[in-house]
């Protein structure tokens, strides 16, 4: 009977330590998607009549986000057509372009044109 005992908490033993181990490889693969493929997440936030940061600078074929924090609608339109324009976006939604050619990049919101903001791409 004891050694019965012995094997069930050698058992029991190896079954913790590796659903531990298993637990924590499953967190880090999490944990390295969470930034995307590129491993940089390129985020605009529209709060306060303002695009945030104001300018951005980032590699050719990285995408960039910009998502509505107020409760207005705003538009991402490029002041030389350099990328497609958004819809209107409402509260909480987003906009997403995949950068192109090396350049700076200037856009506004159409519904409110002294919002502006710059896009430096490199390559």
């Amino acid at each position: 009977m004891t050694t019965a005992t012995r094997r069930n908490k050698k058992i029991a033993i190896v079954c913790a330590v590796s659903f531990l181990n298993l637990s924590v490889f499953a967190l880090g693969g999490e944990m390295k998607d969470v930034d995307g493929a590129t491993g940089k997440q390129n985020r605009i936030e529209i709060k306060d009549f303002a695009f945030n940061p104001k300018t951005i600078t980032v590699k050719a074929g990285e995408k960039i986000t910009w998502i509505n924090r107020d409760e207005e609608p705003h538009t991402v339109v490029s002041v030389e057509k350099q990328f497609k324009k958004s819809t209107a976006l409402d509260t909480d939604q987003e906009f997403t372009i995949t950068a192109g050619t090396p350049g700076t990049y200037t856009y506004y919101c159409s519904v409110h044109p002294k919002m502006t903001g710059t896009i430096v791409v490199e390559k």
